[in-house]
């Protein structure tokens, strides 16, 4: 008989247990089905067959079974499983991050950044990264709910590119930030992180949100890392599909730059530096400092994955005419409050200074110095850079597409109030990138110039231009395309000055600007004449059918209106009776008399067919200045010649070292202009001869091989050639990779044909090719350089 059913069940061996718990509404029909089953079964069965084990989701608990009978045990205590079924799954300890591993040393290799040092991670954009987080127990993919958070900039956003989260997924989706293919070993998770390869670049900070139930989220800071253009990846708008090419212009860390005369051109190591490991702190601190950035912070930081925006923010921090940018210029003579440029020899040192100093500018930089300093920046970032040279560059300040020069009868260039110059060399540099703001074609290398020549967009840059643009004479395509076609493209006119006006034209030149276009060539020490990337051949079809397309689209209207046009199409430029040309009779050196010699030669003209002529050739000589400008003359001479018809002469004259020593500037450049008056017409011939004064040369040897960590020998020689002696004479040694720094060594006064011989030891701290770069400078000659390569080898294992 059952009584009381809801509070005492009792078996047929009067075994009790009470269920007033079990069989409370709680329970559920599974927990009903299985206490029938103790109910039936009796004790002694229940025990041997193990029929009290309970499902893996009811709680444990104590019941006391109470035995009746003479022959039982009045009370037993047993350990039962019995439980109440829970409402859901069992809660798991929440999920915590104890440690995480960046992967810094894997991530830097495989992100070609590995250079930068393995202090920090390093990565570029559109190529995915390894991490691995620790937690204090398995992670369960079902309950545990990752979300990674990546910001950047001042006021992170997602709208603006600036903040970015995306959660654990297994496999990643597209050219999207994601966490991905991951995998779980007891306590850690191996995950796979993606940037996507148009991400704004700079400084980021990570961390990961955590929840087990969607109103309660943990967050985990999981450090910081750099993100960079990615020109190994072919969705990056800066990708260049070159191995070799990528060796070359992102990760070579040391160059030349072309200086000089297209006659004379002089190659000037440089050490670019931009894997010393502070260089990349101070290339986000010049983006900044930038005007667009103080004016808007979120906005600049939101366009930084456009490689054309951060070009031009680049190309106007580097000089420092409307803000605090890393350099001043100086074309002047005077550097006492700073450092002649011609004394630099590499980037680092510059931006070190500008970075210690509070972003306050260094003094002083030219076009070499801004372009070399802007390469490594770019490189730094990621951009593939080179630095190119343009020889008899013009300035074309009016956009007319000639450059006006103006001589006396006296044959002395004058200075003018027009800003239109022939500067001997002018340095800018190419960035190679997509260029999605133009039409199709227009991709690859752009012209970009740090050194403040004009405003564009009313700031002192200049560029992105499309060099393919220049060629074609596509001056309408963004940026500053017409100013960048002028300085190579130009037409020289040459004007003699008389009675205060300018009265005839000398000389009309269409192929004698951009000469010699040049940068270093790959994998190699010499130089590379890149002249046909920017124009088609001096006088083809091709080259004056662009010229007079790119004329029509710069000068519109004002074409009908030029003097020069008007002069040509009067006749003004006719046939001369002779032909003048100078020449130098021995090779040049500073110290010494030149020796020059003037060839002369009668031919036939429409004025004087046949018969003699008498030329009066007036000789005037200056220093030649950077910029195009010269010095007061500084020697004169007159020649008076008779020629007959057909007849050849050489006329050799003097040009004494008195003459011009203390005179020239530290370019050490000389202009000879000559003007013939023939006598009876009127008419005037010019001839000219720029002459170019090497300075002394020293040399650098090895005496033995390099290794990382072991003393390198270097043994440097120079002997002053000069008939002067060199005073103040300091050496400076630089070299990323050889040298943290730089070495300065001052030697002194060198007298007249002294030689002196150096010898120090390096330790190399870098193993891979390497370039030692060596300063001497004096008084007298700002600017003896030389250079060694030394590929250092790793450090041999102990």
């Amino acid at each position: 008989m059952m009584q009381q059913q809801d509070q005492v069940t009792s078996d047929q061996r009067g075994n009790v247990v009470e269920e007033s718990e079990i069989t409370s509404k709680s329970l559920g029909l599974k927990m009903r089905k299985w206490f029938a089953n103790v109910r039936v079964s009796g004790r002694s069965e229940i025990c041997r067959s193990g029929a009290w084990k309970i499902p893996d989701n009811i709680e444990t608990h104590c019941y006391h079974v109470t035995s009746v009978g003479r022959s039982a045990v009045r009370s037993h205590l047993v350990v039962a499983e019995i439980a109440r079924v829970k409402s859901g799954p069992k809660r798991l300890v929440a999920l915590e991050l104890r440690s995480i591993d960046l992967q810094i040393s894997r991530n830097n290799k495989e992100h070609h950044t590995k250079e930068m040092g393995l202090k920090r991670l390093i990565v570029r954009r559109g190529q995915p990264f390894m991490l691995q987080l620790h937690f204090n127990r398995p992670l369960h993919s079902r309950t545990d709910h990752i979300t990674f958070v990546a910001e950047t900039g001042p006021a992170p956003m997602e709208l603006l590119g600036t903040r970015a989260t995306f959660p654990l997924t297994q496999a990643r989706r597209g050219n999207v930030w994601s966490a991905s293919d991951f995998t779980v070993d007891s306590n850690s998770l191996l995950v796979s992180l993606f940037t996507p390869a148009d991400a704004v670049i700079g400084s980021y900070t990570l961390k990961i949100d955590i929840s087990q139930r969607q109103d309660h989220i943990v967050t985990h800071p999981l450090g910081t890392f750099i993100l960079l253009f990615n020109p190994w990846s072919a969705e990056d708008d800066v990708y260049l599909p070159s191995e070799t090419l990528l060796q070359e212009y992102v990760m070579l860390d040391y160059g030349f730059v072309y200086k000089g005369h297209e006659r004379f051109i002089t190659s000037s190591p440089w050490n670019y530096g931009q894997f010393e490991e502070d260089i990349i702190d101070i290339c986000f601190e010049i983006l900044n400092k930038s005007l667009y950035f103080l004016e808007n912070p979120s906005k600049d930081c939101s366009q930084r994955n456009d490689a054309v925006y951060v070009c031009r923010v680049v190309s106007a921090m580097i000089n420092s005419n409307d803000d605090n940018g890393v350099l001043q210029g100086n074309w002047g003579e005077d550097y006492s409050l700073g450092v002649s440029p011609l004394e630099w020899n590499g980037s680092v040192a510059i931006l070190r200074q500008w970075s210690a100093k509070g972003g306050q500018p260094v003094k002083y930089g030219q076009c070499w110095v801004f372009a070399a300093v802007m390469c490594t920046v770019m490189r730094c970032l990621g951009v593939p850079s080179r630095v190119v040279s343009n020889f008899r560059s013009a300035h074309s300040a009016d956009g007319n597409l000639t450059i006006d020069t103006y001589y006396d009868q006296n044959a002395e260039v004058l200075s003018t109030w027009k800003q239109d110059k022939i500067w001997n060399f002018h340095v800018w540099n190419e960035c190679w990138m997509i260029r999605k703001d133009l039409p199709p074609g227009y991709n690859g290398w752009q012209v970009l110039d740090p050194t403040p020549q004009q405003t564009s967009s009313g700031l002192f840059c200049c560029g992105p231009a499309s060099v393919k643009a220049i060629k074609e004479g596509e001056v309408h395509l963004a940026y500053d395309t017409p100013f960048v076609y002028a300085e190579v493209n130009a037409d020289e006119v040459i004007w003699l000055f008389r009675d205060g006006q300018a009265q005839e034209i000398l000389a009309h030149n269409t192929s004698s600007i951009g000469k010699e276009i040049s940068t270093k060539m790959v994998g190699s020490d010499q130089r590379q004449n890149i002249t046909s990337f920017y124009k088609y051949s001096e006088g083809s079809h091709e080259e004056r059918s662009v010229f007079l397309k790119a004329s029509r689209k710069m000068l519109g209207s004002r074409r009908t209106s030029s003097p020069f046009l008007d002069l040509l199409g009067s006749g003004g430029l006719g046939d001369q009776p002779a032909q003048l040309q100078l020449h130098l009779a021995r090779t040049p050196e500073w110290g010494k008399d030149l020796l020059l010699k003037l060839h002369a030669r009668r031919v036939p003209d429409r004025t004087h067919p046949q018969g003699p002529i008498r030329l009066e050739v007036r000789f005037c000589a200056q220093a030649l200045l950077h910029k195009g400008g010269t010095r007061e003359p500084l020697w004169r001479h007159i020649v008076h010649l008779n020629l007959d018809f057909g007849e050849e002469i050489q006329w050799p004259f003097l040009l004494p070292y008195n003459n011009y020593r203390n005179k020239l500037t530290d370019e050490k450049l000389i202009r000879v202009s000559g003007i013939a008056k023939v006598e009876g017409t009127g008419k005037s011939i010019l001839v000219l001869k720029d002459i170019s004064l090497d300075p002394p040369h020293l040399s650098i040897e090895l005496s033995e091989r390099a290794e990382v960590g072991k003393a390198l020998s270097i043994h440097i020689t120079f002997t002053n050639t000069q008939t002067v002696a060199l005073s103040h004479c300091m050496m400076v040694l630089e070299g990323s990779g050889l040298i943290h720094g730089q070495i300065s060594n001052d030697l002194g006064t060198l007298v007249a044909g002294h030689t002196i011989q150096i010898q120090l030891d390096l330790y190399p701290f870098k193993s891979g090719p390497h370039q030692l770069q060596v300063l001497i400078s004096s008084n007298e000659v700002k600017e003896i350089k030389g250079y060694k390569d030394i590929f250092v080898a790793a450090a041999r294992a102990s």
